[in-house]
């Protein structure tokens, strides 16, 4: 008997005395017993509340200490099921006393209890306060997702936003990201900001206003002495709430100001956002409300969440730095204004990529040359980033020296491919891949209003003709530059006056949930569409095919052709007799009169006498002079001029050269003279034979 009643008594005294908080319920789900451990945490008095159910106890008045909510009765409804269906239950808990700031996390065991025959007699009720390890794996869950979701974007802002994103609710309810204003520029700020403090805001968000808000600048506002502080010390600081003027800067909204210290704030956190070892900005933490304030221990959790997102920040500042130079480079190679000449109206556009995707190397251009022809150009270089517009610089520098040689658009194709593989072979070995790119290349003459075009893997032009039809002109394919070996052909199109002619990158007419075919139709389609202008024309076609932020650049050319009358153009077939050089002269004079130009015969005659003169000395028949006096055209400060151009043929295919002849020396002075009394001069080649030309700029009147 004794030792019955010392094994009952030992029972009781591991009850009272056991660390883990428990209570003892009847068959009815009312209170029997609680241990020490669970007076002490709920400060309750067993005598109080003995048969009283869980939801009575919670609802006395007398027990202040406990705050009324849901939790218990969820706890009460448990208790009932176990002792209806005799299964243990396990769950979360989160309650607060009042006389404490902040929930305590607690793990509770709702377990039946039976006699021998398993007849349920009661229930027991286990809690365990972990609050501590709960905090540890929400701070690491935080930081798990902080890692995932952060820095998704390559842009500033959106990296701050989602850092915003991350962090209210669950650790803060209004939190604020700003960064100094040169970082919004790709730039790296200065180790030590001078006052005041170019702060503008990258991300805003609170749990009292449902969202972000936008960036903008500060105005004239004055940083508080804390937030320059904690940039000038690059120390995260912890401050209790007792300066309005902080919360005045920070939310910047009367109506959002009002609401959010209507909820309370008690604590702040200032983090500053560090790279490189430059402080790129401050992040503002506050807490509100019923929330507990922030603690000491809260500064490492911040440090941690504000360095992970100092990284994303910093790569999408260098991104930001990188693209904007790439786009600066390629626009500031791009021609800013297009030639004027006679043969073709132009008109282009050009859209970079979005920001994601980087810019590419798509350029453009417009080169006239010689007898009033105009050629065009559009090109595509494999990539996106500064080496993709270096490369496009490269290659339109070359496009434009081998065009000052009037080769053939096939020939000067070959040539670009030799370059393009030698500039593969200079690609340093960590480069990304090879240098690669396509190419269109056309060339037009207004006095015979052909058009010549060649390709390399570039996408096929589009011509509308002044009936009305839209075509594909339909050119070799030709491979992309920098494949070598493989040969580019040369299509002659005939094209009546006002035809308009596309030039265009693959950015245009492809894009994801778009195939070619698709595009090809909306550009038959807006090029069809009734326009004003040329101008008008290119924004019509922009508005109907790329997207809002297209994921490739898009360069594209529109040319409307333009020919020369049989009065603009005069032509002699000359033999190869010294006697007709005295006869070319008279004709040329004459053709100048009729043309109202009597004050230049003497210069144009005399550089005809020089170039029919070598024609026949050094040439072989057929012989053949050309005049050639386009419409003025808009030249230098909007002045009107109009060249006059001069051209002699031979069917010889060697070139003169320009030389210094010596004091007694008989001839060596024709080319000089030319070079002299004429703006420009040069030959260009043909399949047989070779043309020398001069060309004069005259005033249009």
């Amino acid at each position: 008997m004794s030792s019955h009643s010392d094994g009952e008594s030992i029972k009781r005294r591991a009850f009272e005395q056991h660390p883990v908080a428990t209570t003892i319920y009847d068959r009815d789900g009312r209170l029997l017993f609680m241990n020490t451990s669970m007076r002490q945490a709920t400060r309750l008095s067993e005598e109080a509340t003995r048969g009283q159910l869980l939801t009575e106890i919670v609802q006395g008045g007398e027990y202040a200490e406990i705050v009324q909510g849901a939790e218990y009765e969820e706890l009460q409804q448990r208790i009932f099921r176990v002792l209806e269906t005799g299964h243990v239950e396990s769950y979360e808990f989160f309650v607060r006393l009042a006389s404490e700031t902040k929930a305590h996390a607690w793990i509770v065991d709702v377990v039946p209890l039976k006699d021998e025959a398993g007849r349920i007699h009661g229930a027991s009720v286990s809690a365990y306060d972990y609050s501590e390890q709960y905090e540890s794996r929400e701070r690491l869950a935080l930081l798990s997702e902080a890692r995932s979701h952060i820095g998704a974007s390559l842009d500033v802002a959106d990296t701050a936003r989602e850092f915003t994103e991350v962090t209210v609710d669950r650790f803060a309810d209004v939190v604020s990201v700003d960064l100094l204003g040169p970082v919004f520029q790709g730039d790296l700020p200065g180790s030590d900001p001078a006052e005041p403090v170019p702060l503008r805001r990258a991300a805003y968000r609170s749990a009292y206003s449902g969202g972000a808000r936008a960036t903008g600048e500060f105005g004239r506002r004055p940083t508080p002495r804390l937030i320059t502080r904690c940039l000038a010390t690059g120390q995260a600081e912890l401050h209790q709430v007792t300066d309005p003027d902080v919360l005045r800067w920070l939310i910047r909204d009367p109506d959002q100001e009002a609401r959010t210290l209507a909820c309370a704030v008690h604590s702040m956190i200032v983090v500053p956002v560090r790279a490189l070892g430059a402080t790129l900005g401050v992040v503002v933490f506050l807490r509100c409300g019923s929330r507990a304030p922030f603690a000491r221990g809260d500064l490492a959790v911040t440090e941690d969440l504000v360095t992970r997102a100092a990284v994303c920040l910093d790569n999408a500042r260098r991104y930001l730095r990188e693209r904007t130079t790439s786009e600066t480079l390629q626009r500031s190679l791009l021609p800013r204004k297009l030639p004027d000449q006679a043969a073709l109206e132009i008109a282009s556009r050009y859209l970079p990529a979005e920001a994601q995707a980087g810019v590419g190397g798509d350029w453009f251009d417009v080169i006239p040359l010689s007898g009033a022809r105009v050629a065009l150009v559009v090109g595509d270089v494999v990539g996106h980033g500064l080496q993709a517009s270096v490369t496009m610089a490269r290659l339109r520098t070359a496009v434009r020296s081998l065009a000052d040689l009037d080769l053939p658009p096939d020939e000067l194709l070959t040539h670009l491919d030799d370059i393009v593989i030698r500039l593969s072979d200079d690609v340093e070995a960590d480069a990304a891949g090879d240098v690669g790119a396509t190419c269109l290349y056309a060339v037009y003459d207004p006095v015979s209003r052909r058009c010549t075009l060649a390709r390399a893997g570039h996408p096929l032009p589009t011509l509308r003709t002044p009936d009305g039809r839209t075509t594909i002109l339909n050119l070799p394919a030709g491979p992309p530059l920098g494949l070598g070996g493989l040969p580019f052909e040369a299509v002659e199109v005939d094209l009546p006056e006002g035809s308009l002619l596309a030039l265009y990158t693959d950015g245009l007419i492809e894009s994801r949930g778009r195939d070619i075919d698709e595009g090809f139709d909306a550009l038959r389609q807006a090029l069809n569409r009734p326009t004003p202008s040329l101008e008008a024309a290119c924004d019509a076609v922009l508005e109907a095919l790329p997207p809002t932020c297209p994921d490739d650049d898009v360069a594209l050319l529109l040319a409307r052709t333009r020919a020369l009358s049989t009065d603009q153009v005069a032509t002699w077939d000359l033999p190869r007799d010294p006697a007709t050089v005295a006869t070319t002269r008279q004709s040329v004079s004459e053709k100048l009169t009729d043309w109202g130009l009597e004050e230049l015969s003497f210069v144009t005659v005399l550089v005809v006498s020089e170039l029919v003169t070598n024609a026949i000395r050094y040439g072989q028949s057929p012989i053949q002079l050309r005049l050639i006096l386009p419409q003025p055209v808009a030249g230098q400060e909007g002045t009107p001029t109009r060249p006059l151009i001069c051209e002699v043929s031979d069917a010889s295919s060697t070139s003169p050269h320009l030389r210094r002849a010596r004091v007694f020396d008989e001839g060596g002075r024709g080319l000089l003279l030319v070079a002299q009394l004429t703006q420009r001069w040069g030959t260009r080649h043909a399949r047989a034979g070779k043309t020398i030309w001069a060309e004069q700029v005259l005033p249009a009147s």
